[in-house]
């Protein structure tokens, strides 16, 4: 029961981020396509501080969101 629970979240977790992921290049690939080329300009250093930074946000949104939600899966 709870390995079927975790099961569910995740691929509901995952659906979500390719949604969210897929949504720029359907709505507007023409600027895709310009801020890809856009990124291939940006240095390494700062490609990782950008990355590295959305990381630690999204574990911290993650962190509030189980603590704010009592009785959640986990």
């Amino acid at each position: 029961m709870f390995e079927e629970a975790v099961m569910e979240y995740f691929l509901c977790v995952m659906g979500m981020v390719m949604v969210v992921e897929g949504l720029p290049y359907f709505a507007m690939p023409d600027k895709m396509k310009a801020f890809m080329s856009k990124l291939q300009e940006q240095d390494d250093s700062t490609l990782r501080i950008v990355g590295g930074t959305l990381v630690v946000i999204g574990v911290f949104i993650v962190f509030l969101a189980r603590r704010a939600l009592p009785g959640g899966v986990f």
